[in-house]
């Protein structure tokens, strides 16, 4: 597992590689938040404010903004307005909170601004009607009581007054024991009158704290409330994009295949002697199914975190590659019988061998190939070479499958010379100098296929 996934050249890779993938991954996230915005848009928003007056607690303003939610005064507003709801269903629509002064604001949505206007000031009116009737109909008990309080509070007011106007004038100016008597009873007097008075003062303002004002019409929204559609639009098309974007990249960082030429030769102990590109013209895929023909068009059917293997520029440019490692093999190591393997379904691969066994029938002197085809997880190396010579697509094995050929040939007794990187490449079309290639028969039945997997 490598760092280079974290880093931003390897995210500018999958940008270039990948467009048409998290394009189309964009487009679908963007008709995703089309029809999301059809359930969760909220439409128009407006509020109404309800002014209650006198001292209020603020338990009793919460227990006000949960009857202006409440289904009663709902219904009635959804009767006065024809809408054929249920209070019920129409608190979803509608909400209610506590303001500075007092204030409950009453918050209404609809699908038109007239509608969520409409419906924020027949709330705020049947709510205004229905808090005055529970007042009314519970002060009808209380009123009598509430009476008999303030008209006794004012009796007392009234017998104060008259003591310490008493007081007043039977105290005499001096210092004897029966004046300072006096004067502490006259301050104990004004401090019962104080408290009478505030006593009265609150038993006036309990009598007019039913009263409620709405203020004012709501106003009329001049554009949708958030999250409108185009930015449920715009939020999908992002979210899916980061989606596939990360999906990406975490697949490839969790990707155990080995895609270096260091870490290949490490697993292999044995050099890395060239990287060869495989072409694969267009004409020979034909995609079956319209899965298929998409992974082709988004280019997910090929490994997009794979090192860029330089392309030749034609054939005899390819063919100048692998002479140059069947010249290496000769002159440094002395190898005239070559064994090269190939791990089971890596078609490039294949095609590769396909052009040694071709070049190394014309060179001089002439190298003996062998060919075979190993499993990679229990491979089995045959006997009767010098060498043997390993062919493989770049991140195609991992390294304990790759450990696993290496200790096949040691138990063979066989030398690992090095090994051979294959890509494919796909060409647009077949350029004249590309005949087809020839190899052995197995080679033959499967140069065609595709090599690579996202």
């Amino acid at each position: 597992m490598s760092d280079d996934t974290v880093r931003l050249s390897t995210v500018g890779v999958l940008l270039r590689r990948r467009w048409r993938a998290l394009l189309l991954l964009a487009v679908v996230g963007a008709g995703v938040g089309a029809g999301a915005s059809v359930v969760f848009s909220p439409g128009y928003e407006t509020s109404a404010s309800v002014l209650l007056q006198g001292p209020r607690q603020a338990d009793e303003l919460l227990t006000q903004a949960q009857v202006a939610t409440s289904s009663v005064v709902l219904d009635r507003a959804s009767a006065t307005l024809g809408l054929r709801v249920s209070g019920t269903d129409l608190q979803k629509s509608v909400t209610a909170s506590v303001a500075q002064g007092n204030v409950v604001t009453i918050t209404a949505k609809g699908d038109s601004p007239v509608a969520a206007q409409q419906l924020a000031d027949e709330v705020a009116k049947e709510f205004v009607k229905y808090s005055t009737q529970l007042l009314s109909n519970s002060a009808d008990s209380a009123a009598q009581l509430a009476q008999q309080q303030r008209e006794s509070l004012r009796q007392q007011v009234t017998q104060t007054n008259q003591r310490i106007l008493d007081l007043s004038r039977s105290v005499q100016d001096g210092q004897t024991v029966e004046a300072v008597q006096v004067r502490t009873e006259l301050q104990g007097l004004r401090t019962s009158l104080e408290q009478a008075m505030n006593n009265l003062n609150a038993a006036d303002a309990a009598t007019g704290s039913g009263n409620m004002v709405v203020m004012g019409p709501a106003e009329r929204p001049t554009s949708a409330a958030v999250p409108t559609q185009p930015q449920l639009i715009a939020g999908g098309a992002v979210l899916f994009f980061l989606i596939g974007l990360l999906s990406h990249l975490f697949g490839a960082r969790t990707d155990r295949r080995l895609r270096s030429e260091e870490e290949i030769g490490s697993a292999l102990g044995a050099p890395v002697l060239a990287a060869v590109d495989v072409p694969e013209p267009a004409e020979r895929v034909k995609p079956a199914g319209l899965r298929a023909r998409l992974r082709r068009f988004t280019g997910s059917d090929r490994p997009w975190h794979l090192p860029q293997v330089p392309a030749s520029a034609d054939r005899a440019s390819r063919d100048r590659r692998y002479q140059r490692v069947l010249a290496r093999l000769t002159a440094e190591k002395g190898v005239r019988r070559l064994l090269v393997l190939v791990a089971e379904g890596d078609a490039a691969a294949k095609q590769a061998v396909a052009r040694f066994t071709a070049l190394a029938d014309a060179a001089r002197p002439r190298v003996e190939l062998t060919f075979a085809e190993v499993t990679a997880a229990q491979p089995v190396v045959p006997d009767g070479s010098t060498g043997v010579l390993v062919v493989l697509s770049l991140g195609s094995r991992s390294p304990w499958e790759l450990v696993a050929i290496a200790e096949a040939c040691a138990d063979a007794g066989h030398e690992v010379l090095g090994a051979v990187l294959t890509r494919a490449v796909r060409l647009k079309g077949k350029p004249r100098d590309e005949p087809a290639d020839a190899g052995p028969p197995e080679v033959q039945a499967d140069r065609d296929l595709m090599v690579g997997s996202a």
